[in-house]
């Protein structure tokens, strides 16, 4: 994909854009915290996918569980996903991507026994840690 970035309708828009976060995001933080507090240790931000360079938000090794912890506008989530009014085909193509690498990096880690879980930042984070948490200590 092309480095160009869509011109910006103005430079309120532009600001916000620059300001969000890439990792430790409020809800990553969020539920990191949760996790912690029921006693669960993880890695953040691992390379773990095979044949890749790109991290996982949260790693548990010793289970093999990676957890992504997803925005619903970068990633396209299918509930609350809006594309913009503004450089539409452009973010489209952005958000297309990112699904695909998403996709690609499930299928990387299910094929390396890795168990995954995607959290959408309009989750509740206390089922989401409770879901892991389980999940984790199942092993």
């Amino acid at each position: 994909m092309s480095t160009d970035r869509p011109v910006p309708r103005d430079e309120g828009v532009s600001r916000r854009m620059r300001s969000q976060r890439e990792f430790d995001t409020g809800i990553e933080v969020m539920l990191r915290k949760l996790l912690w507090n029921k006693g669960l240790r993880y890695r953040i931000h691992a390379q773990v996918i095979p044949g890749t360079r790109r991290k996982v938000d949260l790693v548990f090794p010793g289970a093999k569980v990676a957890v992504f912890i997803d925005g619903c506008f970068w990633h396209g989530c299918p509930r609350h996903y809006s594309a913009p009014a503004n450089n539409n085909d452009w973010w489209l193509k952005k958000i297309t991507i990112n699904r695909a690498r998403d996709i690609d990096s499930f299928k990387r880690l299910r094929a390396a026994n890795w168990r995954v879980v995607r959290v959408w930042e309009h989750q509740d984070l206390e089922l989401a840690a409770e879901r892991i948490e389980k999940l984790v200590r199942s092993v």
